[in-house]
């Protein structure tokens, strides 16, 4: 079958190397480069890939070389994508060359997913990992199956990713802390609390005591995690959160 790819099916190249956590924010950015437009429909344009290759050895799915973008705002799929074309698409014709990239764009991650294998997608690099976004704004909403437009760091698109804030930056997956209170708590993320106790509230209470991290103690860490809660509370990292996810605050834990 040979197909059109489309915008969120798995693109990008990070110009900072980090490992992704759900609830990143990020900016994204890529440098305009030029595209020639194959087709025009009233809800896309489709256009010439510039950074993948087809790939020779994928089964089942023949890429054509060509991509489509929602072709503007009331068109499906335009609040979702964060590339853009110029000029508009009402100014281009069949064979016209457009210029594609992406505007500085703030997102926050809602899920990272390895690859393992790489998914056979017809072009060439295969994805490895799958980072999936909202734009700011836009909330998760889990009756969806599927939201927000994803991008793998290691394809070859001269993509910028600047990490603009990281909930418990100072924690890692997996980190075990006792709070202010006396309750132990493993770290799942930022929004994601394991109460031992299985009780209420379901958010520690600052500063906090790592108690392991990778299943040892680890003096050095836990002086940086206590330092990084003597001020602060749970309730302030959500706050800083939801205000550069530009997200409607949400309720208080201590409530």
């Amino acid at each position: 079958m040979e197909c059109d790819a489309r915008v969120g099916d798995g693109l990008g190249s990070v110009a900072v190397a980090f490992e992704y956590r759900v609830g990143d924010i990020l900016e994204l950015s890529c440098p305009f480069t030029e595209a020639r437009v194959t087709e025009l429909t009233a809800d896309d344009v489709h256009v010439e890939w510039p950074w993948w290759a087809v790939d020779p050895d994928s089964d089942g799915v023949r890429w054509n070389g060509v991509v489509a973008l929602a072709a503007g705002p009331d068109t499906l799929g335009w609040d979702r994508e964060v590339f853009r074309i110029q000029p508009a698409a009402g100014e281009l014709a069949p064979d016209a060359v457009c210029r594609i990239g992406i505007p500085p764009t703030v997102v926050h991650v809602i899920a990272v997913r390895n690859l393992d294998p790489p998914r056979v997608t017809g072009w060439l690099p295969r994805p490895r990992r799958e980072v999936v976004c909202l734009r700011a704004g836009q909330s998760l909403d889990a009756a969806l199956a599927d939201q927000g437009s994803a991008f793998d760091p290691e394809d070859d698109i001269p993509r910028r990713v600047e990490l603009l804030f990281r909930p418990y930056a100072f924690l890692e997956i997996g980190d075990e802390v006792a709070d202010s209170g006396g309750r132990a708590w493993r770290f799942r993320g930022a929004w994601d609390w394991q109460p031992f106790d299985g009780a209420e509230p379901a958010a520690p209470t600052w500063p906090l005591l790592l108690l392991t991290r990778d299943g040892d103690s680890d003096d050095a860490a836990a002086v940086d995690v206590t330092e990084a809660t003597l001020a602060g509370s749970h309730d302030e990292e959500l706050a800083r959160w939801n205000d550069l996810a530009g997200l409607t605050p949400a309720r208080s834990t201590d409530e």
